[in-house]
């Protein structure tokens, strides 16, 4: 039996996940020594290995099949619309992703006249504006603190997660529009999905039961 190989988040998405996982009896003893410099953790007793990586690696390993399951956030996925499946909510890790900014700014969303967009998220951003509200933006990719520029002056709005939204309000900011829902995804290989899907159908639906 082939191993079946696990990219995981780091961080809270990885803890969470392995809390899950532990749930259906999966467990991965070696990821536990926190320590540990090891890149590759193994269960060889069911036949699975773990690896940890940032979020936007993630659907890049598991389309190159490196990683046969992964889990990540669904703004990454959106935003590296990479060729997998995406199998399964798995419902922690619960934000938004929003169009945010001054309160006078919600009058621009209304026309569709020209606007500037700060974001980490531009393939979100453009599609949301693009297609569903058919504005024509300027999208400004930043990768540090988006809600610093529309205060600053460089955008009229952000396109951004929201998850309590305190930043926002100490900021004089607000949600002006709603983009999507956004959670945890397990997200699995095409290849993997069709060669072992018998394996991995029953940890989904383990997970969807649990």
């Amino acid at each position: 039996m082939r191993y079946l190989t696990f990219a995981l988040t780091k961080g809270r998405l990885a803890d969470k996940t392995l809390e899950r996982l532990e749930g259906i009896g999966i467990t991965c003893e070696e990821m536990k020594d926190k320590s540990s410099r090891k890149l590759i953790f193994v269960n060889e007793e069911k036949k699975l290995k773990f690896f940890l990586a940032k979020g936007p690696d993630v659907p890049t390993y598991v389309e190159h099949g490196v990683a046969d399951i992964g889990v990540s956030g669904k703004d990454i996925i959106m935003e590296e619309n990479r060729a997998i499946y995406e199998v399964l909510d798995l419902g922690f890790g619960k934000c938004r992703m929003c169009i945010c900014g001054f309160p006078e700014a919600a009058e621009l969303l209304k026309h569709h006249e020209m606007i500037k967009v700060a974001t980490k998220y531009p393939r979100i951003a453009r599609d949301y504006f693009h297609n569903r509200k058919h504005q024509t933006v300027d999208i400004i990719k930043l990768n540090g603190s988006i809600e610093l520029a529309p205060i600053v002056g460089l955008s009229d709005v952000i396109c951004d997660i929201v998850e309590t939204g305190s930043t926002l309000r100490e900021n004089g900011l607000s949600v002006l529009e709603e983009v999507c829902d956004l959670s945890a995804r397990m997200v699995v290989n095409q290849v993997s999905m069709r060669m072992e899907s018998e394996r991995i159908r029953t940890i989904i639906n383990a997970l969807k039961e649990g």
